[in-house]
C-alpha cells in the first residue's frame, strides 16, 4: 500500500496515512477520465443558445424580383441564408446537452484521478484544516506553507463554512466534500489537497 506524508498547516510533517491500493494505487485509464470530463461539462452547458431560421427572420414574403429576363439569379425571397439579414442555414436551437455515464465508468473515472494526482506527486494529506473566524489569510497561508498556491482543490470531511467561506476568496481555490468531488475539478487543480478524515471516507466509497 502507498504512503504520504501529513502535513499540518504550516507545512510541517506530523505523521504517515497509509493509502488504499485500490483506489490511490491503480493505473490511471486517461479513456474514463476523459469521458469524465466531457461528461462534467456537457451537464453544465445551458443549452440556451438560438438563431434564426429564415422560416422566423421578419420580412422577406414579397418575391425581390420576376423569376426570368433581369439577368439576375432568380430570388424568392431576401430572408434566404445568402442574403444580409437572411435566416441561419441549420440554425442552433435550445436543447439538453446531458448524458449519462456507466457507474463502474464513473468509479474507475475518480479512482484514476486519485491514483494519477499521488503518481504525479500532485496529492497533500492534512492533519486537519481549521480557522479560528472567517480569515482568507490563514488558508492563502496554508496553501504556499505546502505548496499549493496556484490551482488547489481542497477537500473536507464536512462542511466547514469557516473553512469554505475563507478560501472560496482567493483565486484558482475550490473545496468540495467527499460526496461533491468530480474528476473535472481533481484534475483540473495543480493540487489536490486532502484532510486525514477525508481519506478514510473517500476509501469506504471507493475502494
Amino acid at each position: 500500500m502507498p504512503n504520504i506524508d501529513v502535513l499540518d498547516m504550516t507545512g510541517k510533517k506530523v505523521g504517515e496515512a497509509e493509502l488504499s491500493e485500490s483506489v490511490f494505487g491503480i493505473e490511471p485509464n486517461t479513456v474514463v477520465m476523459h469521458q469524465m470530463v466531457v461528461n462534467y461539462l456537457a451537464n453544465n452547458r445551458q443549452g440556451t443558445q438560438s438563431a434564426l431560421t429564415r422560416a422566423e427572420v421578419r420580412g422577406g414574403g414579397k418575391k425581390p424580383w420576376k423569376q426570368k429576363g433581369t439577368g439576375h439569379a432568380r430570388q424568392g425571397s431576401t430572408r434566404a441564408p445568402q442574403w444580409t439579414h437572411g435566416g441561419v442555414v441549420f440554425a442552433p436551437k435550445p436543447r439538453s446537452y446531458r448524458f449519462t455515464v456507466n457507474k463502474k465508468v464513473k468509479r474507475l473515472a475518480m479512482k484514476s484521478a486519485f491514483s494519477s494526482k499521488l503518481k504525479d506527486s500532485q496529492l497533500v494529506v492534512l492533519d486537519a484544516v481549521t480557522t479560528e473566524g472567517y480569515s482568507t489569510k490563514t488558508i492563502a497561508a496554508m496553501l504556499k506553507a505546502i505548496g499549493a498556491e496556484k490551482k488547489a482543490l481542497i477537500v473536507l470531511d464536512s462542511v466547514d463554512t469557516k473553512v469554505v467561506n475563507s478560501a472560496r476568496n482567493i483565486p484558482g481555490v475550490k473545496t468540495a466534500q467527499v460526496n461533491t468531488l468530480n474528476v473535472y475539478d481533481i484534475m483540473n487543480a495543480d493540487k489536490l489537497v486532502i484532510v486525514k478524515n477525508a481519506i478514510s471516507k473517500i476509501e469506504e466509497v471507493y475502494a
